[in-house]
């Protein structure tokens, strides 16, 4: 490639930032009643701690990739103006009174703004970072409610099948478990919906950059599932059991409050050998900037 090939490259990716960072700012703007409930939302409820991460999550990979994703930049603006035309109109029309619909509408916005200042290209190199930035939606409340409850159900069921397992007399009526001295109920808040979403952007960003085939990446996210349900029954069947045997203290101590942590390093535990299986089985040269996962575990 030739240097004045390279210099008008170089000069298409500056002017790409700066229409980029322009169109990024101006809708912070405009959303900007919408980004202050999704603030104060995240901040408030547990299933959505996550969400003021992800745009930051987001821009990370961006910069991390830049050589990838910027090696061809041709702005494709009447797609990326379509994009944030129809966010645009989506958020007057219906997502003043939703905040997912708000939340979803900027995306499309962002992502038109990316296509807009980089073209189409970029954005299909950009494809997992853009994709990412739907994590910000809040889930609505009727499936955030129906995804709660299969966890408490889940969760209710692999601690009843523990207990019955170690020989601990167990009754089980709904999601309250009765063993003996102690009777426990697999609440909304013992639903671990918060170390779920943060087990799958975990198994996500794990995927995308050590994994390249379709199928093994759908899998290993797929397995944050049972992988979840399984976690969330052992820390209910171990809290119970220790309150029993050790300390009735600990069905309200700071394990039971601050020891999600543990379980989910437990749960991580469980599916490195599984990404280590899939990613060696995939026989493929590591991509530079992106070494294997051994070698990013090794010193």
């Amino acid at each position: 490639m030739s240097s004045l090939t390279i210099h008008s490259q170089q000069g298409s990716v500056t002017r790409g930032h700066a229409a980029f960072g322009s169109i990024v700012f101006v809708s912070t703007i405009m959303f900007w009643r919408a980004l202050g409930g999704l603030v104060s939302y995240s901040l408030s409820q547990e299933s959505a701690s996550h969400v003021v991460l992800i745009p930051f999550i987001s821009a990370f990979l961006l910069f991390t990739e830049r050589d990838r994703i910027f090696s061809v930049v041709r702005p494709s603006i009447p797609l990326g103006a379509s994009l944030i035309f129809l966010g645009g109109i989506a958020y007057w029309k219906l997502g003043s009174g939703s905040l997912p619909l708000a939340t979803l509408a900027l995306v499309f916005v962002w992502v038109g703004a990316f296509v807009c200042s980089y073209g189409l290209a970029a954005a299909r190199a950009a494809a997992f970072p853009l994709l990412f930035l739907l994590l910000m939606v809040p889930l609505p409340d009727a499936t955030l409610a129906w995804t709660i409850q299969l966890l408490q159900q889940g969760s209710t069921e692999v601690a009843y099948l523990l207990f019955k397992l170690l020989g601990v007399p167990v009754l089980r009526q709904g999601f309250i478990l009765s063993v003996p001295t102690v009777t426990i109920e697999v609440a909304v808040e013992c639903s671990g919906i918060r170390s779920s979403v943060a087990l799958l952007i975990t198994c996500l960003l794990a995927a995308h950059f050590y994994l390249r085939t379709s199928w093994k990446i759908l899998l290993f996210i797929l397995l944050v599932i049972p992988l979840t349900v399984i976690k969330n029954g052992i820390r209910i069947a171990t809290l119970t059991l220790l309150s029993i045997y050790v300390d009735p203290s600990f069905l309200h101590g700071s394990l039971h409050r601050d020891g999600g942590f543990v379980f989910f390093f437990l749960a991580l535990v469980l599916l490195l050998p599984v990404l280590l299986l899939l990613e060696k089985s995939e026989h493929r040269p590591s991509t530079p900037g992106r070494g294997g996962l051994k070698q990013a575990l090794l010193p």
